[in-house]
């Protein structure tokens, strides 16, 4: 039991920081400081897809499943559980770059989105 609570709770860290690197910049539109943390979550999260490199907390998360008794999965966190939800039989190495130029890219428009408004206020 204590290991499935910590391969969920390694599971929802997980997500939450995928979640920030994706979506995390628009905080700094409220707050520049996010920015400290959120931009080298930008650059690991795209550097792991585009290089095809298993984050750290996947083979912890098997393992703690493992322990728990679970059946381990294979592939990495974005091919279990996003791939093969959008990619029954397989998410294609393709969408791993996808993924990390989208990322990297989305971010760069969100921050100059966010950096021309705080110039533009400054001025006013």
């Amino acid at each position: 039991m204590p290991y499935r609570l910590a391969a969920d709770l390694v599971l929802t860290l997980h997500f939450l920081f995928a979640a920030f690197a994706v979506f995390g910049g628009l905080l700094s539109a409220f707050n520049l400081n996010w920015a400290w943390a959120h931009v080298p979550a930008v650059l690991w999260s795209s550097v792991v897809n585009l290089q095809g490199w298993t984050c750290p907390l996947t083979p912890i998360e098997k393992s703690l499943r493992t322990r728990a008794g679970q059946q381990g999965y294979s592939g990495g966190f974005i091919q279990h559980y996003i791939g093969r939800a959008v990619y029954p039989r397989g998410m294609p190495r393709r969408l791993e770059l996808v993924a990390g130029v989208s990322i990297l890219l989305g971010n760069i428009v969100v921050y100059a989105g966010v950096l021309a408004f705080a110039v533009g206020f400054q001025r006013s």
